[in-house]
């Protein structure tokens, strides 16, 4: 269950890059020779309007070159950039990330967690060299979603890195409007209504799959280089699906909310460069598939 931090959900990963790597220092960057990867792009087109879809991966190694050829040519050419979200003020979004994080019942997150399940928490909590007590003022996802980041910083993945960056960097040198399909406090509310049960389910997975962390992201990551949406799917959205309300929750429902937009886009002239999670442009629910529901049809980029 680390996949959704992986490639459902945005600013998770750029929000709770502070609190999980106060808990343990990241890998030092080495330095990395620069790697060729041509992530996959389409095309949407309606009279004088145009939409381009490209797929991100919120954390990456330095050293990734795929802000070129024909991905930086569409943002060149776009007018404007919708991510998931707008530009997120990391210091500023704090006390919203807190208000939704922290548990108000009193119960301590160990206690919780079914025993099983605790004695597999408290391990993975000692060896990643945190205090087994350090969320237990939180909430399970919260937890969760910190514990499925702190191996990728380990490893030397790194939220700068990510496409989100790289994207609002240039739109920023370029003064292009930035928007966003969600407020950070829609996209982290779809974590915080899930039921306790569902949380806790979310935490016992994520603990699971710590292990084999690294080696999910290196395969994510060279599958999004590829340009291979299909192998992505599997990667990203096969263990999602198997979790039908978590996969409605943060893939299904919001493609479809997303889809709504894009049609609307593409009733007025322009260009418009909309990056959003590769989970969400692959497999059966992918907005892609959504738009087809408005008469839209996406066209692979080739290059």
């Amino acid at each position: 269950m680390l996949k959704p931090l992986l490639g459902a959900t945005a600013a998770l990963a750029l929000l709770f890059a502070g609190p999980a790597t106060a808990q343990t220092a990241p890998a030092p960057a080495a330095a990395a020779a620069t790697v060729d990867a041509d992530p996959a792009l389409w095309v949407l087109k309606r009279g004088d309007a145009t939409v381009y879809l490209f797929g991100t991966v919120h954390v990456l190694k330095p050293g990734l070159s795929w802000f070129d050829e024909e991905v930086k040519a569409a943002f060149d050419r776009s007018d404007r950039l919708i991510l998931e979200l707008p530009d997120v003020d990391e210091k500023a979004s704090q006390p919203v990330v807190l208000k939704l994080a922290t548990d108000t019942t009193g119960v301590p997150l160990t206690q919780k967690l079914p025993a099983a399940d605790r004695a597999a928490y408290e391990k993975a909590m000692a060896d990643l060299g945190i205090p087994t007590a350090a969320f237990d003022q939180f909430e399970p996802w919260f937890a969760a979603v910190n514990l499925g980041l702190i191996p990728l910083l380990k490893l030397g993945y790194d939220p700068n890195s990510g496409a989100e960056k790289t994207l609002l960097a240039a739109a920023k040198k370029d003064r292009k409007p930035v928007a966003g399909f969600e407020s950070l406090e829609q996209q982290l509310g779809y974590f915080d209504t899930m039921p306790q049960r569902l949380q806790v389910k979310y935490l016992g997975e994520t603990v699971k799959d710590l292990l084999k962390a690294g080696e999910t992201i290196d395969k994510m990551v060279a599958q999004w280089a590829k340009g291979d949406p299909d192998a992505l799917d599997k990667t990203l959205n096969e263990g999602l699906n198997a979790q039908p309300e978590l996969a409605k929750l943060l893939l299904a429902d919001r493609n479809k909310r997303w889809a709504v937009v894009i049609d609307d886009l593409l009733s007025r002239p322009g260009t418009t460069f909309v990056a959003v999670g590769a989970g969400h442009l692959a497999g059966k629910n992918s907005v892609q598939n959504q738009l087809k529901r408005y008469g839209i049809t996406a066209k692979r980029v080739s290059y």
